[in-house]
């Protein structure tokens, strides 16, 4: 659970989701950079509809906390071994919803925040059972700084992203830019599953993701919501 402040009230808010439910290959630009991601199912082929994963809701960290790569991934072996970073815009759901039309979708939500997907690539890529694991470990979703009312941000599909890692801006785009947008996002995802208060919604990241190490620090910036910075521990360095 994390504790967020409300932006315009006194009241803050604990983020305690049943679930996480995570868009992939939700913008062009991250679609292009494939080649370079090298994970599977991470093609340069548009998505005819939303491709959903799930992360836990152990991956939550507040800002300022750190992100932890653990210590266990040393024992793969692995010859290069690459966690990233993925700043994304997080919708909070307000009220239970199932099969939900887009023209509705606005009703059902709390709040828009910002998310880093924290991506464990070696696993997201090896594991027969698809991105779970890889996109699921403890810290790899820190939130925050603060939700942005639904009432704050009337266009929620217009929102300039940035992410920037020890200074340098290394992601910059819109939400404009989303395939899949966020009131069709809730009708498609309410169709498959009951959406329930608190639950999460992360809706994709933009092109420019890179690697993350000891020492770092990163930024996820979204406009009217504000700056979610974090930490990076590699855990044996502790």
């Amino acid at each position: 659970m994390v504790v967020l402040p409300v932006l315009g009230k006194s009241q803050p808010y604990e983020v305690r989701p049943s679930k996480i439910i995570a868009l992939g290959l939700n913008y062009h630009s991250h679609i292009a950079e494939s080649h370079s991601v090298k994970v599977s199912g991470f093609t340069e082929e548009v998505p005819q509809e939303p491709l959903l994963f799930p992360k836990t809701p152990n991956v939550l960290a507040g800002p300022g906390e750190p992100i932890v790569i653990p210590a266990f991934l040393l024992d793969y072996g692995f010859a290069d071994l690459r966690t990233d970073y993925e700043a994304e815009l997080a919708v909070v759901i307000g009220k239970k919803c199932k099969n939900i039309k887009a023209g509705e979708a606005f009703d059902y939500i709390f709040g828009y925040t910002c998310m880093n997907d924290v991506s464990q690539r070696n696993i997201q890529s090896g594991d027969r059972s698809g991105w779970f694991r890889g996109k699921s470990l403890d810290t790899f979703g820190p939130i925050g700084p603060q939700i942005a009312p639904r009432e704050a941000i009337p266009d929620p599909n217009s929102l300039r992203i940035q992410c920037r890692l020890n200074g340098k801006t290394v992601q910059e785009a819109s939400t404009a830019q989303m395939i899949f947008r966020i009131d069709y996002l809730i009708e498609f995802i309410s169709k498959n599953f009951t959406l329930m208060p608190g639950d999460i919604i992360a809706t994709g990241t933009p092109g420019g993701v890179g690697r993350i190490r000891h020492g770092d620090i990163v930024e996820v910036e979204i406009e009217k919501i504000g700056i979610l910075s974090n930490p990076v521990v590699e855990e044996w360095l502790r």
